[in-house]
């Protein structure tokens, strides 16, 4: 099992997956907040990791929102 940070319903949560071969399956997140995080990697990782992933989740299932570029 792998986990991300990503955006979940406009919070920050992370979300854990797991690869197949079809690509990833979300299993599951949890809401955390950025004060959780001090180091200058966990940071890094928030900025990295939410610039690319957003999700809604209702009637638990999971749909990726598009970002505008």
């Amino acid at each position: 099992m792998s986990w991300c940070f990503a955006i979940v319903n406009n919070r920050l949560a992370e979300i854990f997956f797991e690869k197949g071969k079809r690509g990833a399956k979300i299993t599951g997140h949890c809401y955390v907040r950025i004060e959780e995080y001090k180091t200058k990697q966990e940071q890094k990782w928030i900025k990295e990791d939410t610039a690319g992933l957003r999700f809604s989740y209702r009637n638990y299932r999971y749909k990726r929102i598009k970002i505008p570029t």
